[in-house]
C-alpha cells in the first residue's frame, strides 16, 4: 500500500458530507496535490457523472484533466492503460456496473498483468470506479454486483467504501496506489451523510463499525447498512453483534476477522452479490480453515438469490435484507 502525503491539508476535515460528496472531494483533492491524476469517462465533465460525483472538476481543473470520452468503456480503460504506461494516474469512471463488462478484457487480460508481465518494469497505476449494487430501483444492467470477477483476478486491488469518510480517503489512497484499483462506490449509500476525520489510519483495513461479542457479521458495500440495521435491532434484545467492513475485497486483510471469528465464535457473511460464487463463500473458507476449533457453529452466508436481477419493482425481494440478516444469526445463535 502508498501512503497518501500529507504535504497539502486536509480542507475538508470536520465537514458533512453525502457520499457522493466525499467522493467528490477527494478526487479534488487527488487532481490539485498531483498534476499527473485525469478523471476520465462518459458525462463525467459537463454533467458531473450520472450521480454527479464529479460535478464541478471540470469547470475547475479544465477539459484536459476531466475528460468526457466517447460510450466506449473499453476504449475509455484501454486509453488509460497507455496513459498509465507514460506516467499519468488515470481515474476512469464505468457508469453502472453492468456496463463494465465491454472493458473487461482489458481490465483482466491487460491492466492487472501488466506489472508481473514486465517484472515490475511498468506500473499501472489506474483506478476503475464502479457505481454498485441495487436498491435504487433502476432498470436492466443497472444494478449489478459484480465484484467477485475481479476480486478472483491476481493483479487487482479491489475496495468498497460505504462511507463518507472512508469514501473520502480510499479513493485518494486509491489514486496514489501503483497497483490498479477498482473501486465500488454503492449507489443507494451516495446520498448517506457523515464526517470527515483524519487520515491517520488504513483506509483499506477492515472497520469494526459495532463492537460486540455473541457474533460476528462481515459485510461490505451497500450491505453494511443492512447489516448494521440487523445488528441494531438484535442489540435491542441483548444480542451483541460485532460488525466488520471488511473495505478491502483483495487482498483481504484476514487478522482482525479471525480475531473476532476466534472472540465471538460465530460469524454470518452478508454481501449484496449471490451467494453461489461469490466472496462470501471464499471469506467463509477461510475462516473455516484458521478458526475451526473456536467456531460453534458454521460460517452462514447471507446474499441476493441465484438468480438475474429482477426488475425493479421486485428487487427488495431479491435483496439482502434486515429479516433475512436476523434469521441467519438467530440461526447460528441457536445451532
Amino acid at each position: 500500500m502508498v501512503t497518501i502525503s500529507q504535504d497539502i491539508p486536509a480542507p475538508d476535515l470536520g465537514a458533512e458530507l453525502t457520499l457522493s460528496q466525499a467522493i467528490n472531494r477527494g478526487l479534488a483533492r487527488a487532481l490539485e496535490r498531483d498534476p499527473r491524476v485525469l478523471v476520465m469517462g462518459q458525462d463525467v465533465g459537463a454533467l458531473g457523472g450520472v450521480f454527479r460525483v464529479t460535478e464541478g472538476l471540470q469547470r475547475r481543473f479544465g477539459s484536459d484533466r476531466v475528460v468526457d470520452t466517447t460510450l466506449a468503456e473499453s476504449g475509455i480503460v484501454g486509453t488509460a492503460i497507455g496513459l498509465a504506461i507514460r506516467g499519468y494516474r488515470p481515474v476512469c469512471e464505468i457508469q453502472f456496473d453492468g456496463f463494465v463488462y465491454p472493458a473487461f478484457n482489458q481490465i483482466v487480460s491487460q491492466l492487472a498483468k501488466l506489472r508481473a508481465r514486465t517484472l515490475g518494469q511498468v506500473t499501472a497505476p489506474v483506478v476503475i470506479r464502479i457505481p454498485a449494487g441495487g436498491g435504487i430501483g433502476a432498470v436492466e444492467h443497472h444494478s449489478e454486483s459484480n465484484e467477485a470477477y475481479f476480486t478472483h483476478t491476481a493483479g487487482l486491488r479491489v475496495v468498497s467504501c460505504a462511507a463518507p469518510d472512508d469514501a473520502y480517503w480510499m479513493i485518494q489512497e486509491a489514486i496514489a496506489s501503483a497497483d490498479p484499483v477498482v473501486f465500488f462506490e454503492p449507489k443507494r449509500l451516495y446520498w448517506r451523510k457523515g464526517t470527515i476525520s483524519d487520515a491517520a489510519r488504513n483506509p483499506f483495513s477492515p472497520s469494526i463499525i459495532r463492537a460486540g461479542d455473541a457474533i460476528t457479521i462481515i459485510t461490505y458495500g451497500g450491505a453494511l447498512a443492512v447489516a448494521t440495521d440487523a445488528a441494531d435491532q438484535l442489540a435491542a434484545s441483548g444480542t451483541r453483534c460485532e460488525v466488520i467492513d471488511l473495505r478491502s475485497l483483495a487482498p483481504i486483510d484476514y487478522e482482525p476477522l479471525i480475531a473476532s471469528a476466534r472472540k465471538t465464535g460465530r460469524v454470518v457473511i452478508v454481501h449484496e452479490a449471490h451467494t453461489a460464487g461469490g466472496l462470501g463463500g471464499e471469506l467463509a473458507a477461510r475462516i473455516t480453515e484458521e478458526c475451526f476449533y473456536s467456531l460453534d457453529a458454521p460460517v452462514l452466508r447471507v446474499g441476493a438469490y441465484n438468480l438475474p436481477y429482477p426488475p425493479a419493482r421486485l428487487e427488495h425481494e431479491f435483496l439482502p435484507d434486515q429479516a433475512r440478516v436476523v434469521d441467519a444469526v438467530t440461526r447460528s445463535l441457536n445451532w
